[in-house]
């Protein structure tokens, strides 16, 4: 009977966690000057971007991702949606990525205890998602220009955070 009390605890003590994929957004559009059709500071995905937004659905289906998080632009939403409507989750909650709001945004995201998180953000915006997260600098800087095939994974296990990079979709040109 007490080893039987030790395997439940044992098993619920290691159930305890979830895990956080943050992305950049996908390939977005370059603004054409003088254009009335798309914002420069709010461009769209471009085909390349399309394919990679559904490359990450591919990806974590089965992934049990239940809370979606993206800052109010075209891309970083586009990023998300497809997985999202997978899902059949209510909505993408928006987080602000200025830097005095994201010390809140990490604690709410920590605060988070039941399903698999997908955060998506930008160049800037994503290196200091993970460093806050884990706790310690995972991703030394900003991302270049041209990388949007990364796929940060962090699980937690209780209070311990384990960090992970992988790529995804096709390569970045």
């Amino acid at each position: 009977m007490r080893y039987f009390i030790f395997g439940i605890l044992m098993v619920v003590s290691c159930s305890c966690g979830n895990t956080f994929y943050v992305v950049r957004h996908a390939e977005k559009a370059k603004p054409i000057a003088g254009s009335r059709v798309m914002d420069a500071n709010n461009p769209p995905l471009t085909e390349a971007g399309m394919e990679r937004a559904l490359a990450l659905k591919e990806l974590l289906s089965g992934k049990n991702i239940r809370h979606f998080y993206s800052t109010n632009t075209i891309r970083t939403i586009s990023t998300a949606q497809p997985l999202k409507e997978q899902t059949l989750q209510n909505t993408i909650l928006l987080y602000s990525s200025k830097a005095d709001s994201m010390d809140m945004f990490i604690r709410q995201l920590k605060a988070i205890k039941k399903g698999n998180v997908l955060v998506v953000g930008h160049s800037n915006t994503v290196d200091d998602i993970a460093n806050k997260l884990c706790g310690t600098i995972v991703i030394p800087g900003d991302l270049k220009d041209n990388e949007y095939d990364n796929l940060f994974i962090i699980k937690r296990k209780g209070e311990k955070y384990q960090f992970k990079r992988e790529k995804y979709g096709k390569l970045a040109e």
